[in-house]
Parts: structure tokens; C-alpha cells; sequence
């Protein structure tokens, strides 16, 4: 991973390609490739674990719940918008 590339804004190609191959969506596909888990993801956002897991299924989340999420990975909000 190279964090000069999420800086300018681009959606890497594994993050693309394990959305669409695996059917996950592209907040899941960003955890995962940052080597993040949910438990880490919920500790960085201040929720539970289980509430974490229901926002990173929802296919297409809010706006505020995104950028929420977008800050937690430390990613522009517009690279969980694929």
C-alpha cells in the first residue's frame, strides 16, 4: 500500500476489482486492504463492533455516515463513492 496514492484521490485497482469480484462493498474493500479490522474500525469510530458490521454492509450508506467512516481509514470521502 502506498498512502501517496489514497492521497490523491484514487481508487486503487485491488480495492476496485475486490468489490466487484467478491460482491463486498467499498467500505469493506478499503478495511481490508488497509489491514483494518471491524473491531478496529468500531474503536476508531466509538461504536460497538456489531454496529460497525451494519454500516459497512449497507450498499449504498449516507452521506454523513460515509464521511464518518472515510475519516476512520483516513481516506477522501469520494473513494467509498464507486
Amino acid at each position: 500500500m502506498t498512502f501517496q496514492s489514497i492521497e490523491q484521490n484514487t481508487i486503487l485497482h485491488e480495492v476496485v476489482a475486490r468489490t466487484l469480484k467478491e460482491g463486498i462493498t467499498p467500505i469493506r474493500a478499503w478495511r481490508e486492504y488497509l489491514q483494518l479490522t471491524q473491531a478496529d474500525m468500531a474503536e476508531r469510530l466509538g461504536i460497538s463492533q456489531s454496529a460497525y458490521a451494519q454500516q459497512e454492509a449497507v450498499e449504498h450508506p449516507r452521506k454523513t455516515t460515509r464521511a464518518k467512516i472515510a475519516k476512520a481509514l483516513n481516506i477522501d470521502t469520494n473513494l467509498l463513492d464507486f
